[in-house]
């Protein structure tokens, strides 16, 4: 959130608490691990075939998804 933010140019947000991701599972009837809890995940297969991504980290990602939905 903190390079999706920077991305738009908005101030840092509010840090997520436990409480307020356990309140929002709880609300959405999921499991906090999935908010909690992160996976370096590697496409193997994907990059075994010669796939490209066109932006290969999140910053660039975040920025290009921000230009795109500005020049809607």
């Amino acid at each position: 959130m903190r390079v999706l933010r920077r991305a738009w140019g908005h101030r840092p947000g509010l840090p997520a608490t436990r409480a307020m991701a356990e309140l929002g599972a709880w609300a959405l009837r999921t499991d906090t691990e999935l908010l909690l809890k992160s996976r370096r995940v590697v496409p193997t297969r994907l990059l075994a075939t010669g796939f490209e991504f066109e932006h290969p980290d999140w910053s660039a990602a975040a920025a290009d998804l921000v230009a795109r939905v500005r020049d809607r």
